[in-house]
């Protein structure tokens, strides 16, 4: 059997350069690719050197309605791994959110916050 690696996810946000922008500040990531994007709208990639997140935007997105742990196909959160659990909260409080969920559970510590557009994350330290 092959091996296989989440190489990217791609999400709908309000401005996918400030998302961007946003995600390199708490993650260290870097941006890798932006430009146009199927129905004339904008993407951004922005990860490590092995995965990354398409932040796209075809202009105004509809707002959210529902409720996405109850919606079919719903994006519930996003899993970033980091080694600094303490460093990156920090950094998540100093831009404005409010972590909350903390856990410290086998196999690691972990806490969710949400970002302007209303996705959360899920930052986890398995060190």
């Amino acid at each position: 059997m092959s091996q296989s690696t989440l190489e990217h996810v791609n999400v709908t946000v309000s401005d996918p350069e400030k998302t961007a922008n946003r995600l390199c500040l708490l993650f260290d990531w870097s941006i890798r690719w932006k430009g146009a994007a199927k129905f004339g709208g904008t993407t951004v990639h922005v990860g490590s050197d092995d995965s990354y997140l398409a932040v796209f935007s075809m202009g105004k997105p509809k707002p959210l309605d529902d409720e996405t742990y109850a919606t079919r196909g719903g994006l519930n959160h996003i899993g970033v791994v980091v080694d600094d659990l303490d460093a990156v909260e920090k950094r998540v409080i100093d831009a404005g959110y409010k972590p909350h969920s903390h856990a410290d559970y086998e196999p690691g510590r972990r806490f969710y916050f949400h970002d302007d557009d209303g996705i959360e994350f899920e930052v986890v330290s398995y060190v």
